[in-house]
């Protein structure tokens, strides 16, 4: 065990968006480069994340990890030539020890392609120790990272976790070992303990192009229910391959959805769906580093989830309190419309497929259509709705659950973005706040 830890002490002390430059990174099977600090004409850009939530009541977030190194799945949206990972122990209840994290290209299933493992230093040391509510940031290490690509991120705990934060649909299967397997590029020992991602927030590149990142805020329809397992199906992932294809371009598409998450209340017991999207600003938006637009799409589960009722102007009061707050920060905010539930409520219930509910919806639309609070619309409706019955899906796009698209209605979600949109600068009337 290394004895030696960085120490992370607050949530506030992690999250801030300054950039730490290491020494010379520990290097696994890669070749060795003292000059692991981001240099003045580089800067660090997410190209993954993962919305966290509380532990749930059974399977492994409920119970956590010991002695075991956990190898999950993440997938780039932008690439870069250095790597940077983030660590979250938001609610967890107690500290919890990594004693080695690496990172490496993913071959197929756990295994890494050979001469990509990177071990990770937090402020110098391969052990760091997160308190519970605390995140940690790894130091950038150099690697060749592409755009649409798998790493694998492995985490090497040899203590008792307790209860996981964790995002429940990774739409990836976790691998899990027992022991000290963090280094090790074969996949050999490593078994499937589901498909959600345990105490791994966020990964950023290096990268020297002058990038901004785009977040994805969202519930499940962001967070890509019922698409493709393993294909990176999301709306978010068809944006990114798009962006990919500019020259003219330069962002990156992170994923802040959470299945089940509203505007205006929290839904924190098992099965968490998470804070409410205006509480999740701070530690999924604002967070996020390079940060410079918010595509937003809530609003669905406030009208279909009960108790409480709530009312079209309380989401719509919702929806612009977040534009306002994120606006003082200098980020545009593009949003979405709702999209079609017709036929919803036989499996999730009456109130996200009843007149009441339609009529909710289509005054959210109407605002998001015609108000000026936001910086632009991506008529998500519009893409994916039956033209002859507007009130519901396309056949084609539709999972089958009449709620969720299937993978060419993200697809067509995708392609309703007008790429332009993030072409621009802030627009200056939504200057900054200092």
């Amino acid at each position: 065990m290394v004895e030696r830890r960085s120490f992370i002490k607050t949530v506030g002390a992690a999250t801030g968006l300054g950039l730490v430059g290491s020494g010379a990174a520990a290097q696994s099977d890669g070749d060795s480069d003292d000059a692991n600090t981001v240099k003045p004409n580089e800067r660090l850009v997410g190209t993954w994340s993962a919305a966290p939530v509380p532990p749930a009541d059974a399977g492994p977030s409920s119970t956590g990890f010991s002695d075991q190194t956990l190898r999950q799945v993440v997938h780039t949206s932008v690439g870069g030539d250095g790597v940077r990972i983030r660590l979250t122990n938001q609610y967890g209840d107690r500290p919890v020890t990594f004693d080695r994290v690496t990172v490496g290209v993913r071959d197929a299933g756990a295994s890494v392609v050979p001469g990509t493992t990177r071990t990770l230093t937090f402020g110098g040391e391969e052990s760091v120790l997160v308190p519970a509510g605390a995140e940690a940031y790894s130091d950038p290490v150099r690697l060749d990272v592409a755009a649409d690509q798998d790493l694998l991120v492995s985490l090497y705990t040899p203590d008792a976790t307790g209860p996981a934060t964790f995002h429940p649909l990774a739409l990836h299967t976790a691998y899990a070992a027992d022991g000290d397997r963090a280094a090790a590029t074969g996949g050999a020992g490593f078994s499937s303990v589901g498909h959600s991602w345990f105490f791994l927030k966020g990964v950023d590149v290096v990268t020297r192009e002058n990038v901004g990142t785009i977040v994805a805020l969202g519930d499940s329809i962001t967070d890509g229910f019922n698409s493709t397992d393993g294909a990176d199906h999301t709306w978010p992932d068809y944006l990114a391959r798009r962006l990919t294809e500019r020259d003219d371009i330069h962002r990156s598409v992170v994923n802040a959805g959470i299945s089940g998450n509203r505007v205006l209340h929290d839904s924190l017991a098992s099965g968490s769906f998470g804070n409410n999207a205006l509480a999740r600003l701070d530690h999924d938006v604002l967070a996020q580093p390079g940060v410079t637009d918010v595509v937003l799409l809530e609003g669905i589960n406030d009208i279909g989830q009960r108790p409480p009722a709530v009312s079209a102007d309380a989401i719509i009061d919702g929806l612009r309190q977040i534009a306002v707050q994120l606006h003082a920060r200098g980020i545009n905010v593009f949003a979405g419309t709702l999209t079609p539930t017709y036929g919803s409520g036989d499996i999730y219930g009456d109130a996200y497929d009843s007149a009441a509910g339609e009529a909710k919806r289509e005054a959210v639309n109407e605002f998001i259509r015609t108000s000026d609070v936001f910086d632009g619309v991506i008529d998500f409706d519009a893409a994916i709705r039956d033209p002859d019955r507007p009130d519901r899906m396309l056949p084609k796009y539709d999972s089958g659950d009449h709620l969720h698209p299937g993978d060419a209605g993200y697809e067509a979600m995708a392609n309703a973005v007008d790429l332009s949109l993030f072409k621009g600068r802030r627009h200056a009337r939504h200057p900054p706040t200092q």
